[in-house]
């Protein structure tokens, strides 16, 4: 019996010191997460303290406290009419400067964590920073729509194609023919047209219909599906032309970081005066009928001259 119990004492230990090595093979896991000393609170449980229990968003200055120490964030205060949601006692303005405090000492891992941001910030500047991280998911860039999907490039790819239909075309050059009959009555329309793969990127192509001072026009432009600082390193041109004439555009596509009417009001794109367009469709002028064409070409450096020469996609 007692050989048992020593048996099941040396394994027990061991069991111990494996888990103990394991933990000691990362000692700067979760080291930064928080500077409190170890006999204090832990991390978890602070940061539920720094939790409003409304809207469940960390609590930032001021935080207020009612008179029985439920604390919540400046931004619900006014939506619960200055009563507390937890013992509906009167706020007030009192402000709980001990959790303040804490919050100031504590460092956090970015929310976006999970899609790959590896960085560590003090509590007040994390917020800051997730307001304009990398990794942050991207807005659906559907133009036409007020579309609240949010995801990585992969899923958005999946959801343009599969929930609102959007051509895919594997390529980098483009030839999309645009007819619309009663072309005055066309007014702030907007169609995205195709999106792009090539170069292993993808890249969205919008055409816009709207009033640019009192004359009608019609726009086209290329957003590419990643963030700005990867969107400089293409190009794209654009052309549409009929009746021995054509207008031509070159420049760089804009990140879908920017929505498509920011794109739009900027004018950053081709613009198609409606009389032009009218001109290169030919006819009666009755009906509109548009060629564009196009082609996306990636920068690369040179490195002995230092600028950049394209490289062409076959």
């Amino acid at each position: 019996m007692s050989e048992r119990m020593e048996s099941s004492s040396i394994e027990s230990s061991t069991v111990s010191s494996m888990t103990m090595m394991e933990e000691d093979e990362h000692p700067h896991q979760f080291s930064s997460i928080s500077k409190l000393h170890s006999n204090g609170p832990t991390t978890t449980s602070v940061h539920d303290l720094l939790e409003c229990p409304v809207c469940t968003n960390s609590m930032y200055p001021p935080i207020h406290q009612c008179h029985n120490g439920h604390t919540l964030c400046s931004t619900c205060k006014t939506r619960v009419h200055n009563r507390c949601p937890t013992c509906r006692q009167e706020l007030g303005d009192i402000r709980c400067l001990a959790l303040e405090k804490i919050a100031e000492s504590l460092e956090l891992p970015c929310r976006y964590i999970s899609l790959g941001c590896p960085e560590i910030f003090p509590y007040y500047s994390k917020l800051k920073h997730e307001a304009i991280c990398n990794f942050r998911p991207y807005n659906c860039p559907y133009a036409g729509s007020d579309c609240s999907v949010v995801g990585d490039i992969p899923c958005l790819v999946a959801h343009l194609r599969d929930d609102h239909r959007v051509d895919m075309h594997s390529g980098c050059t483009f030839n999309h023919r645009y007819v619309k009959s009663n072309p005055m009555e066309v007014e702030n329309a907007t169609w995205m047209l195709t999106v792009f793969h090539c170069f292993g990127q993808y890249f969205c192509l919008h055409f816009e219909a709207f009033q640019l001072g009192m004359a009608p026009v019609y726009m086209a432009f290329l957003r590419f599906m990643g963030d700005e600082r990867e969107a400089r390193n293409y190009s794209y041109s654009l052309e549409v032309g009929g009746n021995g004439r054509k207008l031509t555009f070159e420049g760089s596509p804009r990140s879908i970081r920017d929505s498509h009417k920011k794109v739009r009001d900027s004018h950053d794109g081709l613009i198609i005066y409606r009389n032009m367009a009218l001109f290169f469709s030919g006819g009666d002028r009755k009906e509109l009928k548009l060629r564009v064409t196009g082609r996306i070409w990636k920068e690369q450096q040179n490195p002995e001259g230092g600028v950049c020469i394209p490289n062409l996609c076959s």
